[in-house]
């Protein structure tokens, strides 16, 4: 299989997944042009659509690829994505045939209240609940809800490739490293994904290890984030640690 990250709208990563014979998956294509564009280079059949959550950036593209390939829609059960065809909830399993794929799907609501996640072959397409070094904003859920459903993804092995939805890395290693400076898996990360960048390329997908490393919304536990953050218990350390991410802003270089 073939993995792409194509770059879509501000920031955003359609994932597409191909087999050799040209069979195709997207996931989260919130733009067709990108995906129709990749389709016919590689002269690829899409056969099938995930949909993580309700987002536009995330659906936008969604239904004209359906109907222009006759691609069947996954999303979760959720009246805001209307046309999808397949739905899917906590513990149900995605079997295609072509490509030849078979995901189980994980419930994780935190940024919105239907977000789900697609787990297999070593792949994890998390939408915008897990991000690289980074977590999305709790548009519809609770700081319970968002660290249980990290702490989800983070149980997964560790080779799990981390497909998100976004290209955030540089700006959340800058707010990370503000609170766990010493840490050397973080700088080791930070200076990757600026080298990366300023070549054009994704930093991602990342490695769930790497992560585990990494990420401050992963180590809610760890000593320099207990000592950093306010809080009596976890998750009040994660609320906390949510606040300020929310209000960040990186100094300028």
């Amino acid at each position: 299989m073939r993995l792409t990250a194509l770059p879509a709208l501000a920031d955003n990563y359609i994932w597409l997944l191909a087999d050799a014979a040209g069979a195709a998956v997207v996931v989260d294509p919130g733009d067709a042009a990108p995906v129709r564009a990749a389709l016919a280079r590689d002269s690829l059949r899409l056969r099938a659509i995930l949909l993580t959550h309700h987002h536009p950036d995330h659906i936008g593209g969604a239904f004209e690829l359906a109907d222009e390939s006759g691609a069947a829609i996954y999303a979760p059960a959720d009246e805001r994505i209307a046309a999808a065809n397949l739905r899917v909830g906590d513990g149900d399993r995605v079997r295609l045939d072509e490509p030849a794929l078979t995901f189980e799907v994980i419930a994780i609501p935190g940024h919105t209240r239907s977000h789900v996640a697609y787990y297999g072959h070593g792949l994890l397409f998390c939408g915008d609940t897990l991000f690289s070094v980074g977590c999305g904003r709790m548009f519809e859920g609770t700081p319970e809800q968002m660290l249980s459903s990290l702490d989800r993804l983070a149980a997964l092995p560790g080779d799990t490739r981390v497909c998100c939805g976004h290209e955030y890395t540089v700006a959340n290693c800058a707010f990370a490293r503000t609170l766990d400076p010493r840490n050397a898996a973080l700088q080791a990360r930070d200076a990757a994904a600026a080298t990366l960048r300023d070549r054009g390329e994704p930093t991602l997908p990342a490695t769930l290890a790497d992560e585990r490393a990494c990420n401050p919304f992963l180590r809610v536990d760890s000593a320099a984030l207990v000592a950093a953050l306010d809080g009596a218990d976890r998750v009040a350390r994660f609320a906390d640690l949510r606040r300020r991410k929310d209000v960040f802003r990186a100094p300028l270089a």
